[in-house]
């Protein structure tokens, strides 16, 4: 019964096979796909497995078969995955801060079994562990499905928050007090992930670090805030904010020596107005969360960009100075 169960399993194995020994560089010959078959348990005769491989393409699996001299050796083509594109998704793991270092790496195992052997060691050659600093809160992965559970659902959140202390330590905001608010997108920013929701009670928009939330729980009330998300426009909010900090949003002038015009560029978009002002220089007028972020940013350089309105924050950069 056991051998009939394992001939049962030949295509599944035929497809491990192919996707562990196998790429565009390391091929098996029909000797030694039947050699593998056969420490799996299975026997199997080279007629029927010609016909195995036309079963597995007409599934969709990419079975390659390369005639050299009067051998014929055989490779998986395509893969749902390439290498360059898991190279990136590596990367991209490795170097998120919001992941703990234990996350990333079960995360970046997971994406070598995507690719045979051979290239999950060239991926693990991609990896190049730094003294970055890496996320401590593991909670991260079911916090951020929770809140997708949360917005799904269109209810309200409470949960508790963190910040550091002088001594290192993680201690709750508000001495341990609930927060309340209703959450309407999760975005990635300064390498963070964050909670953008309404507050009900404040009557605001704010936002939240994912990974200094404790003990989120979805709370049987319906989402506020739809109103004020209507003409919510996230990548502007993003770009508004120094740091994540928050502040007032204002529509500020600054003036600008040409050679600068791409630092605003990064900074702010492509669609940023500019007006020239004389042959060195240059306006324009972005949108800006007003914090001590933003006027730190701003004074670092020093005249190569100024605020020149409006006069609030004029004079809120003369106090700062």
């Amino acid at each position: 019964m056991a051998e009939v169960n394992k001939q049962r399993l030949k295509l599944l194995y035929l497809m491990e096979i192919f996707s562990k020994d196998t790429d565009d560089e390391h091929m098996l010959t029909l000797p030694q796909i039947i050699s593998k078959l056969k420490a799996y348990g299975v026997d199997v005769e080279r007629k029927t497995l010609y016909q195995d491989f036309e079963i597995l393409r007409d599934y969709g699996f990419d079975i390659i078969g390369v005639q050299t001299q009067r051998n014929y050796y055989y490779h998986i083509g395509n893969r749902q995955l390439e290498l360059p594109e898991l190279k990136l998704l590596v990367d991209s793991v490795q170097s998120a801060k919001f992941m703990t270092k234990k996350k990333s790496n079960a995360l970046i195992k997971k994406l070598e079994g995507m690719v045979s052997k051979y290239e999950a060691q060239k991926l693990q050659r991609q990896v190049i562990i730094s003294g970055r600093v890496k996320a401590m809160n593991e909670s991260i992965y079911f916090n951020v499905d929770k809140l997708h559970e949360a917005i799904g659902a269109g209810r309200q959140i409470s949960f508790k928050y963190y910040r550091w202390n002088i001594n290192k330590e993680m201690e709750l905001r508000k001495d341990g007090d609930w927060y309340q608010v209703s959450p309407w997108g999760l975005m990635w920013d300064d390498e963070n992930y964050y909670l953008v929701g309404y507050d009900g009670e404040e009557k605001k928009i704010k936002h939240y670090r994912v990974d200094k939330m404790k003990s989120i729980t979805v709370v049987d009330q319906k989402r506020e805030g739809k109103e004020q998300f209507k003409s919510f426009n996230m990548p502007r909010y993003t770009k508004s904010l120094f740091g994540m900090y928050g502040g007032e949003e204002v529509q500020v002038t600054l003036e600008a020596e040409n050679g600068m015009v791409g630092i605003l560029i990064d900074r702010f978009g492509k669609d940023i107005p500019i007006k020239p002002v004389d042959e060195n220089h240059f306006r324009t007028t972005v949108v800006v969360a007003v914090s001590d972020q933003f006027l730190c940013w701003n004074m670092a350089f020093d005249e190569g960009v100024k605020i020149v309105g409006p006069e609030k924050v004029l004079e809120r950069m003369k106090e700062k100075i």
